[in-house]
């Protein structure tokens, strides 16, 4: 696949803001150069999905960077203790399908990230000069009214 990045990220609970500014810079870098699919474990409890809120300033401030960077979460079942701590985040519609959480209590996570393979064919031709009546170019140009 062209132009596709897959990563993955983990965030510690209680990491600092300076830290989270960091990887929002990455990730700004990263959402706009190429198509992207990012998963991990980001470990923001307090955000309500549903409603797109948060309680807490650093996990709003998270809402704010996928908003900023235009980025999709797609995983819609909890991943841990009926929490969804663990998401994949594009910012190509169709890039991530078939997301599946499995498991019981500590779920894993399985999608597919989608492309095409592009067989680039050249359709440039080489003109072969040896075999050019001349003469005949010769002649044309006088016989234009």
């Amino acid at each position: 696949m062209r132009d596709t990045a897959v990563g993955v990220y983990y965030r510690p609970p209680g990491q600092d803001g300076e830290a989270d500014e960091a990887f929002y810079s990455q990730l700004k870098v990263a959402s706009q150069s190429q198509a992207l699919a990012l998963m991990g474990d980001f470990n923001h409890s307090g955000i309500c999905w549903e409603g797109y809120r948060a309680r807490h300033a650093e996990s709003r401030r998270f809402l704010q960077c996928i908003d900023d960077n235009f980025l999709t979460q797609v995983v819609e079942k909890p991943t841990r203790r009926g929490v969804l701590l663990d998401l994949v985040l594009t910012n190509k519609e169709g890039l991530v399908e078939d997301i599946k959480v499995v498991g019981s209590d500590y779920e894993k996570i399985e999608f597919r990230v989608m492309g095409s393979m592009h067989k680039t064919t050249s359709r440039t031709e080489t003109l072969d000069f040896r075999r050019t009546n001349f003469d005949l170019f010769k002649k044309l140009p006088g016989e234009i009214p």
